[in-house]
């Protein structure tokens, strides 16, 4: 009988390699990678999947080369065309023969991205509200675990290595400490059209620039459904919400009901804002993780998500702090080596577009090697920092009009 328990003791409780919190596309991917390499995985979400997500949805090169092996993206449009304007005027339509981007709806690619990270291990639970992470403390057990608290009367979870991916208002961010240095606001429409509207937008997606310094609009076919929006800076929100307005009458579109209304803040990360804490890693918006010029996060995260499940899964083979304080270095190193650079770039192309839009229209719809490399970052032929590292008058216009 010496394999029974008695009845004053308890059975062990379940340990974990990696508990991902947040199952957008961030996370998805962090517990995709940790569950491919053989780890005990387990991916949490206060939501229900499918669940809807404010997003353009638009999927560009980078997005795609970080996507898991054999992944199928659920594509709703092929982007062949780009219609540019200057808030509404001076409309100029550029064509590529070869597809520049693609667009989903973010309710069906989080929903395939996790299913992609259940069939490599990963087990999921949604309905779950995370309100905090311990490193110290009842709840954890040694130093080699945390405890991921949940609302309710639930048992805390218990693992050795944590990835928050709970998105811009993070929880896990908050206990990590990341810093923030740029917030804006999206706000976006769902409006569904008749096929004769539908078909004028097929393969064409618009942007415009706007009248709010560092503002733009942005029209994206999905089918018989135009995904409409707009974004500023944080603190102009009633202009926003006008320039969506008016974004949306002078496009023709004010006769029709949007199916969905939302918002949405994005954050940037500052240069100095941390990546880790103890044993628990931050990716995607949880760590301000997105272009700042485009606000484009999907490809940020799905790199980024990648990355923490890859260092989670050292870390949770760390058998004391100082190991896993070295990988979670690591971690933050491979950040800010690649996604860092491209920030960087992209918050200088942010200040020249906030003073300059005209500039950047001009050069797009008017000078053909301008709308070639727009198109060949897009495919995801090159990056932001390629281009100024390899087109002479690409840096010495960056470094005239944001001097360093």
């Amino acid at each position: 009988m010496d394999d029974e328990l008695s009845a004053d003791e308890e059975p062990e409780k379940t340990v974990w390699d990696v508990v991902v919190v947040g199952a957008g596309p961030a996370g998805a991917s962090a517990a995709y990678a940790a569950a491919v390499a053989g780890r005990r995985v387990l991916l949490l979400e206060k939501a229900e999947l499918p669940r809807y997500k404010t997003c353009g949805g638009g999927i560009i090169g980078p997005s795609r080369d970080a996507l898991p092996p054999g992944f199928d993206l659920p594509l709703r449009e092929r982007v062949h065309a780009v219609t540019f304007s200057l808030n509404g005027k001076l409309s100029r339509t550029r064509r590529s023969r070869h597809m520049l981007f693609g667009l989903v709806n973010r309710s069906d690619l989080d929903h395939s991205l996790v299913e992609h990270a259940v069939k490599a291990g990963a087990d999921v639970r949604t309905g779950v509200t995370v309100t905090r992470v311990e490193q110290h403390g009842a709840d954890v057990p040694d130093r080699r675990t945390v405890a991921v608290v949940l609302a309710g009367d639930e048992a805390p979870v218990l693992a050795r290595a944590v990835v928050g991916a709970d998105g811009s208002a993070s929880r896990i961010g908050a206990h990590v400490g990341v810093k923030m240095d740029q917030v804006d606001l999206g706000l976006e429409v769902e409006i569904p059209v008749p096929d004769s509207v539908a078909e004028d937008w097929a393969g064409r997606a618009l942007v415009d620039w706007g009248p709010l310094p560092g503002s733009y609009g942005w029209v994206f076919p999905k089918g018989d459904t135009l995904t409409v929006g707009v974004i500023s800076a944080r603190g102009e929100g009633a202009a926003t919400k006008r320039y969506l307005e008016d974004f949306i009458g002078r496009l023709g579109l004010a006769g029709f009901e949007p199916s969905v209304s939302s918002g949405h803040l994005t954050r940037c990360r500052s240069e100095d804002s941390p990546l880790s804490r103890g044993r628990v890693l931050v990716c995607g918006d949880a760590a301000g993780l997105l272009e700042p010029w485009t606000r484009e996060g999907i490809s940020f995260a799905l790199r980024s998500g990648r990355l923490a499940g890859e260092w989670a899964v050292r870390i949770a083979e760390s058998h004391d702090a100082v190991d896993a304080r070295r990988q979670a270095l690591n971690y933050a190193f491979a950040v800010k080596a690649g996604l860092g650079v491209e920030m960087g770039i992209g918050r200088r192309m942010l200040n020249v577009f906030s003073r300059r839009p005209g500039m950047l229209h001009a050069a797009l719809t008017g000078f053909r090697p301008a709308w070639n490399v727009f198109a060949r970052f897009t495919r995801g032929a090159t990056s932001l920092p390629e281009v100024v590292r390899t087109y002479p008058v690409a840096r010495r216009a960056l470094d005239a009009l944001d001097p360093q």
